[in-house]
C-alpha cells in the first residue's frame, strides 16, 4: 500500500471546516492522506492520535483522514465532500485526538445526518 499527501483533500477539508462552522476542528492540525492498494472497502477513513502518544511525543492532537483512492477518486464532488463530511463529524468537539462512535449520545453519524450538513454546505 502507499500514502500520498493529498493537498487537494486538505483543501476540500479547509472549505467544509469554514462552511459548516466547524470551529472546534483546526485544519491545520488534519493530515490528509490518499491512499492506493489498500484491502479495505471504505471510502475514506480517519485516524485517532490517542493522549498517550501525544503525552509520550509532547505533541498536541492531531487528525488523519485518509481517502481510498480506488473508491474515493471516482465519486461525484458532492459525494466526495459528503464523505469528508462524514469523516469530520467523528472529531469530537474537544478535538481531543479521540475520535466520535457512529452512534452517540449526541446523535449518529449516518447519512441523513451528513444530508442535513451537505445541504449547509450547499446553501451557503
Amino acid at each position: 500500500m502507499e500514502w500520498i499527501k493529498a493537498d487537494d483533500i486538505k483543501t476540500k477539508i479547509t472549505t467544509i471546516v469554514d462552511k459548516l462552522q466547524m470551529s472546534h476542528v483546526d485544519p491545520s492540525r488534519i493530515i490528509c492522506f490518499r491512499s492506493v492498494g489498500s484491502h479495505s472497502r471504505s471510502r475514506a477513513r480517519i485516524w485517532s492520535f490517542p493522549r498517550v502518544w501525544q503525552q509520550a511525543l509532547d505533541l498536541p492532537p492531531y487528525y488523519i483522514i485518509e481517502v481510498l483512492s480506488q473508491y474515493f477518486d471516482h465519486l461525484s464532488k458532492d459525494d466526495q465532500i459528503k464523505v469528508l463530511i462524514h469523516e469530520l463529524m467523528h472529531i469530537p468537539k474537544t478535538f481531543s485526538g479521540a475520535l466520535v462512535p457512529h452512534r452517540n449520545r449526541g446523535g449518529r453519524i449516518d447519512s441523513r445526518s451528513v444530508d442535513k450538513l451537505f445541504q449547509v454546505y450547499v446553501n451557503r
